[in-house]
């Protein structure tokens, strides 16, 4: 499947490509980038595989991650969108999108982020016959917990995955469907 080209005010989201590569190191390398998202830097080998996890989920399931880039100088900034990982969490996402963000902190405070995850939420609403999209969010991670309630997405549950708190944040499609319901905790 060929990769839609997304734009928004400031942003070109786009699909990964190999040449992308470099650009993607330097992200994930940036201890700032990773405090939160698996606590240390990823390594280039580590990098190179969500390089390509990120190709194949458009080929295999038809959705997936855009780069981000600036419209006016084309710089790079980040990565955003739809994953499913199969995440051995409970309560289980059920197959619903799971969304991601990555921004290069060069850009932090800017609202680019919550940009980006709009336009990849409206995405997400055109294309998913899901009822509803997920995403988990280390707790002290402020920033992206204000982008996600930008964005529509709610906590319904505190879980822990790989040894760390976490919270997961649901947001319903945006056209109601009869069987939307929400993933409940186990008290």
């Amino acid at each position: 499947m060929a990769v839609p080209t997304l734009e928004t005010e400031r942003l070109i989201l786009r699909g990964h490509a190999l040449a992308d590569y470099p650009d993607c190191v330097a992200l994930w390398g940036d201890p700032q980038v990773a405090r939160y998202i698996g606590g240390t830097p990823f390594s280039p080998e580590d990098v190179w595989s969500r390089l390509l996890r990120y190709i194949g989920h458009w080929t295999a399931l038809g959705f997936g991650y855009w780069v981000a880039r600036e419209k006016a100088s084309r710089r790079f900034v980040g990565e955003v969108g739809f994953a499913d990982y199969h995440r051995a969490i409970e309560p289980s996402f059920g197959g619903a999108p799971e969304i991601g963000w990555a921004l290069a902190p060069v850009v932090w405070g800017r609202g680019l982020a919550t940009e980006a995850v709009a336009a990849v939420c409206a995405w997400g609403d055109r294309h998913f016959e899901a009822p509803r999209t997920v995403c988990i969010v280390d707790p002290h991670n402020a920033a992206s917990l204000h982008v996600a309630a930008k964005c529509g997405y709610a906590e319904y549950c505190r879980s822990e995955y790989k040894g760390q708190m976490r919270i997961l944040l649901e947001r319903p499609a945006a056209v109601p469907q009869a069987s939307a319901t929400s993933v409940g905790c186990a008290q």
